[in-house]
């Protein structure tokens, strides 16, 4: 990124030995950090592969960093961390000013609405820099290769990193030098023993979690503290780095090229941020290392080539801009990644973008003499940034709050739902009524039950089921108990079980687990999937439901076909043996696309987005059939209000059916519910 995002001046670093006062233009690490900013902006274009070019970013901004402490101390002047802090992010946050507004902007006029709620949430975590630590809760697919899905604000969790960063190292720096004085050692002794620590915890944290939970972990600020701390490491070393000229002229290139094929050598699928981002962070270790060598043949000559530096100086604003105008743009044409054309556009366009942000946005306030004249003014410029943020993403998640409130009410008149399908349904809707739910309310339509099983005197004791149980109880004395288990596909059944519950007086409570199918041990589930069936299955067996909920089949988003799910037969009959009666729910169809943004792009009366229940599922007398071969495993089949009359659409009785390519809504369940109760009570044993 540019120097802007250190706080610090142009690109220096300590001379030859440690004592050195002055500090020495470096302009390959700003060459450097120009084709860091490069790496990242092609991959992400036309390879869709992580390049390892953030990397290189963290480790820079640390080294940089760490060598401004590194002068303040050994040179006797206070550290002042507050008006470091309002310093940086005096600097920072301007451009990530701009780059939101411009990114709500472009949202409102080419994003669908389905989407809105998604980049608000977003909008907030990435002007308050944790926009990682949602994407790592959200688990979000950092390598996905349809970028069309994504954020259009995904990149700023190596930002949210940095800031976090920001704040932690002189925190950390100012610690060591506070014990390098208690303790009576060197400062440069306490740094290494600080930062070597977090360096070796970090890496192996993060080789663990890489292991464990890529997902998890490629967003983890945990994962990430040893690449800043290697480059707090590399300022510490570079004065006693003292290489033969050829050495340096050799490790620069060797550095630069193997920074620069990273992304093609290796397959960073599930592995960054592990030890395999070692490579391109040694890489560019080496060229710092190699420095100015004052060679024609050197690659520090090719690195201070000046429209590479000016590359550099505006390399923040473009890492900023190229990622919302590459995502935007795929939503608007509709694609899933940009040729040849489409992507040097988007790199012309993101360039200009990036070239008015610095000149007109980070080098007036650089250079501002009453902006930079005290930290008051600073705090001042950091409250009026936020503010101007801040405002148009409150007011319009305000906006669309109103707007789902609105909905809501009028919704048993104006949306029926499934209830529209029922004999003797008399439609009372305004000809005007928008489907619900609103399109800014997506993220309600999941079934979530309010209780915790921690308050059920009969709460499951495996640990593995343990954060994965939840319940709600009518009453103390429930009449009956009704258990879910499943993934995802069950869980959108809660819409209409929840209702049912209540209005019978039954307790019900949920095992759920995203991704998960019930059955019993199979080879194809994961292992923990596999141990959260076998713990299901033992719990059921001891709190003795009167009745298991799940999925009964699996359907195909392509072929037409939904097979029982498998493993369910033979979990079926354990619980059967063990007296619990097992309902089996058909699974919906499912799309190779987004049945709710496909209704959204062609309006929900359109039939552009229909299909023949035929074409989608199996062969219902052949379904039913087979399923009642199977003791002790009794099947509703609610396809028909699904589909009615044999077509599957994306909106009944003025209702989104789907909220995905394969998952109901919950609000369209819940229109089931009364067909639901019949079909169900005609289905148990009791």
């Amino acid at each position: 990124m540019s120097k802007l995002e250190t706080g610090l001046k142009p690109v220096t670093a300590r001379a030859a030995t440690p004592s050195a006062a002055k500090p020495a233009y470096r302009p390959e690490v700003q060459g450097l950090r120009a084709l860091a900013v490069l790496m990242v902006v092609t991959y992400h274009i036309w390879f869709g592969r992580v390049s390892g070019g953030v990397d290189v970013f963290l480790l820079i901004s640390a080294f940089l960093l760490t060598l401004s402490f590194i002068r303040k101390v050994e040179g006797g002047r206070p550290l002042a961390l507050g008006r470091y802090w309002l310093h940086q992010f005096k600097r920072l946050l301007p451009p990530v000013i701009v780059v939101l507004v411009g990114t709500l902007t472009a949202t409102a006029l080419f994003v669908p609405q389905s989407r809105w709620t998604e980049i608000l949430s977003q909008s907030w975590a990435s002007l308050l820099y944790f926009q990682n630590w949602l994407l790592a809760a959200q688990s979000v697919d950092y390598y996905a290769a349809d970028h069309s899905t994504a954020s259009p604000l995904q990149h700023f969790w190596s930002l949210s990193i940095q800031g976090q960063v920001f704040i932690l190292w002189p925190l950390l720096l100012a610690a060591s030098a506070l014990l390098a004085k208690i303790v009576r050692v060197r400062f440069r002794r306490m740094v290494l023993i600080v930062f070597g620590s977090v360096f070796a915890l970090s890496l192996g944290f993060s080789i663990l979690e890489t292991y464990t939970n890529q997902a998890h972990a490629y967003f983890d600020t945990r994962t990430r503290l040893w690449e800043f701390a290697l480059g707090s490491l590399l300022a510490l070393a570079l004065p006693y780095l003292k290489l033969p000229r050829g050495l340096r002229i050799a490790a620069g290139w060797l550095g630069l090229a193997t920074m620069l094929s990273v992304g093609f050598l290796l397959d960073v699928q599930g592995q960054f941020p592990g030890y395999v981002a070692l490579m391109p962070l040694l890489a560019a270790s080496f060229v710092i290392i190699a420095g100015q060598t004052g060679s024609r043949i050197g690659a520090d000559r090719l690195l201070s080539w000046k429209p590479l530096m000016r590359l550099g100086d505006m390399s923040y604003a473009l890492y900023l801009w190229h990622w919302p105008v590459l995502v935007i743009y795929l939503i608007w044409r509709d694609r899933q990644e940009v040729g040849p054309v489409g992507g040097t556009a988007i790199i012309a366009v993101s360039l200009v973008l990036a070239y008015l942000t610095t000149k007109l946005v980070e080098r007036p306030l650089r250079s501002s003499a009453w902006v930079n004249r005290n930290s008051a003014r600073a705090a001042l410029v950091i409250g009026l940034c936020i503010a101007v943020a801040a405002a148009p993403i409150a007011g319009w998640q305000y906006g669309l709050k109103t707007q789902a409130e609105k909905q809501a009410a009028a919704a048993m008149r104006d949306n029926p739902g499934a209830r529209s399908l029922l004999a003797g349904f008399e439609d009372l809707s305004s000809p005007d009524a928008q489907p619900v739910p609103a399109l800014s309310a997506l993220d309600q339509e999941w079934g979530v039950l309010e209780g915790d099983c921690s308050e059920f005197e009969a709460a499951p004791g495996d640990p593995v089921l343990a954060g994965n149980c939840m319940m709600t109880e009518p009453s103390p004395q429930p009449e009956k108990t009704i258990l879910v288990i499943g993934d995802s596909h069950a869980e959108q059944w809660l819409g209409a079980l929840e209702p049912l519950a209540n209005e019978h007086n039954y307790r019900l409570v949920s095992l759920l687990l995203g991704g998960c199918q019930f059955g019993a041990l199979t080879e194809g589930r994961g292992e923990d999937c596999n141990s959260f069936n076998e713990a299901a299955v033992d719990y059921a067996l001891e709190l003795k439901p009167d009745a298991v909920v799940t999925v009964a089949t699996a359907a195909h988003p392509v072929e037409p076909s939904d097979p029982p799910v498998a493993g369910l037969p033979e979990a079926a009959e354990m619980l059967r043996q063990g007296g619990v009666p097992v309902i089996g729910v058909r699974d919906n169809p499912r799309y190779a696309f987004n049945m709710l943004q496909c209704a959204e792009a062609n309006g929900a009366g359109s039939d552009d987005c229909n299909t023949a229940v035929d074409q989608k599922l199996s062969d219902p007398a052949a379904v039913a059939s087979l399923f009642d071969s199977m003791p002790g495993l009794e099947l509703i089949d609610m396809t028909d209000l699904i589909c009615p009359d044999g077509t599957c659409m994306p909106v009944v009785g003025n209702v989104y059916v789907y909220l995905d390519g394969n998952h109901l809504t919950t609000t369209y369940t819940a229109s089931m519910t009364d067909e639901f109760d019949r079909r169900f009570h005609a289905a148990v044993p009791w």
